[in-house]
C-alpha cells in the first residue's frame, strides 16, 4: 500500500501540473469587435405607409459555362411590398374646409420599397457550386428582387394604398367633427 501511495501521490502531483501548464498556456479565442458608428444623414418623413405586401419567390437560379459543369442553386425567397402616401406633398391649397365638409387632395400613391428578407428567406439547394456558391446565390436574390418588383408594379398595391388611406382619413376628420369628407387622389 505504501508503494502504491509512493507512486500515485508523484502521479497526482504530476497531473496537476501539467493540468496548471496546459490550462495557462493554451490559447483562448476570444472576440473583439470596435466600432466607429457615424450618422450620415438625418431627413424629415412625411411618407404614411399604408398596406405592406409580402411575396415568396421560388428560384432557380443557374449558371451555364462553356468550361465548367453547370451549376444551379435553388432559394424560396420572401420579399415585402409597402404602398404608402408622402404626406409631405400635401399643400395648404390641397385642404379646403368650408362649415361641416373637409375636402383633401392626397397625393397619388406610390411604391415605399420592396425589400428582401433575408432571415425568411432560404437557400434550399446547390448544385455544383463549389467556390462560385457566394456568387451564385447573391445573383440570384437580385434576380428576386428585380421579379418581384416587376409583379409589384403588375398588383393592385397602389389601389389598395389609396382604400386605405381613406379608411384612415375619413374616421379621423370624421372624428374632427366633420360629417362631410370627400378625399380625393392627384
Amino acid at each position: 500500500m505504501k508503494t502504491l501511495l509512493r507512486f500515485l501521490i508523484p502521479l497526482m502531483l504530476i497531473g496537476v501540473i501539467i493540468w496548471l501548464v496546459k490550462d495557462k498556456y493554451t490559447p483562448k479565442r476570444t472576440t473583439e469587435s470596435k466600432h466607429q458608428i457615424l450618422v450620415e444623414r438625418i431627413e424629415a418623413m412625411g411618407k404614411l405607409e399604408l398596406v405592406k405586401y409580402r411575396f415568396s419567390d421560388v428560384i432557380e437560379h443557374k449558371d451555364v459555362s462553356n468550361y465548367l459543369p453547370e451549376a444551379s442553386v435553388l432559394l424560396i425567397v420572401k420579399a415585402d411590398a409597402v404602398g404608402c402616401i408622402d404626406l409631405s406633398k400635401v399643400k395648404p391649397e390641397d385642404v379646403t374646409i368650408s362649415g361641416d365638409s373637409a375636402t383633401i387632395v392626397l397625393p397619388k400613391a406610390e411604391l415605399c420599397y420592396v425589400k428582401i428578407d433575408h432571415k425568411d428567406s432560404k437557400v434550399y439547394d446547390t448544385k455544383m457550386a463549389f467556390f462560385r456558391e457566394a456568387t451564385l446565390v447573391d445573383e440570384a436574390f437580385k434576380s428576386a428582387e428585380s421579379e418581384i418588383t416587376k409583379q409589384v408594379q403588375k398588383s393592385d398595391i397602389l389601389a389598395q394604398t389609396q382604400s386605405n388611406a381613406i379608411h384612415v382619413f375619413q374616421p379621423l376628420l370624421e372624428g374632427l367633427g366633420f360629417k362631410k369628407v370627400n378625399l380625393t387622389f392627384q
